[in-house]
């Protein structure tokens, strides 16, 4: 893959599109009447902390945590020592039974994980508090499936976790003949025995790092 690209090389065509803008007036004016999950300064964290090139993996979530400082930008991660979402708290069971060095955390912050190359992107990036999918409906969905598409486009290798039907349907945007793609259920407790619980998909992952010649994720 061409190391000139970066994110804003590659978004800065969709950023200036009539959806996208009325997308962010959108979320201006709701903010100054409604509380708004993550922070403004928080809605694009994934693409900060995880730049275009050093992608090896895309880990889809849906919509941001709807309570009160959970959500920062990175999806399935909170900043939070305690009282972790039930989702997380799956996702950790999981990396216990699947990765034998992993220790369950104190702390619910995923952003090792982003720094590694592990893309942790949420299909709808806002929220209004306590409503979820609130916002599933206001753009994010277009602006996330180019995103996907375009990592599909100019990466070679990357592994895409899609779990739950939500992240099932952006399979249409990822060409799985240079790519591959890890399917399960969603980890909330309401789908995690359907087929998140022992896909071990995080073992998967290094593996199929390691075939390409590419350094495993500290998980």
């Amino acid at each position: 893959m061409n190391n000139i690209f970066s994110w804003k090389d590659i978004l800065s065509e969709e950023k200036n599109k009539k959806y996208f803008i009325q997308l962010m007036n959108f979320l201006y004016k709701e903010r100054i009447k409604k509380k708004i999950f993550p922070h403004s300064n928080d809605v694009f964290n994934a693409f900060k902390f995880t730049p275009f090139n050093t992608i090896k993996i895309v880990l889809v979530g849906q919509d941001p945590y709807i309570l009160p400082q959970q959500a920062h930008g990175l999806a399935f991660s909170v900043l939070t020592t305690k009282n972790f979402p039930p989702s997380l708290k799956n996702i950790f069971y999981e990396l216990q039974s699947d990765i034998p060095c992993f220790v369950y955390p104190k702390n619910g912050c995923l952003i090792q994980w982003a720094k590694q190359g592990v893309f942790l992107l949420n299909r709808i990036l806002t929220v209004e508090q306590g409503k979820s999918n609130s916002h599933s409906k206001i753009g994010w969905n277009t602006f996330t499936n180019q995103v996907i598409h375009l990592i599909s486009k100019y990466h070679k290798g990357i592994i895409f976790l899609l779990w739950g039907k939500h992240a099932h349907e952006l399979e249409q945007f990822i060409d799985n003949s240079k790519h591959f793609i890890l399917k399960t259920s969603h980890p909330s407790p309401f789908s995690a025995y359907k087929g998140f619980f022992g896909c071990k998909h995080f073992s998967k992952s290094n593996k199929l790092l390691l075939f390409q010649k590419k350094k495993p994720i500290i998980w």
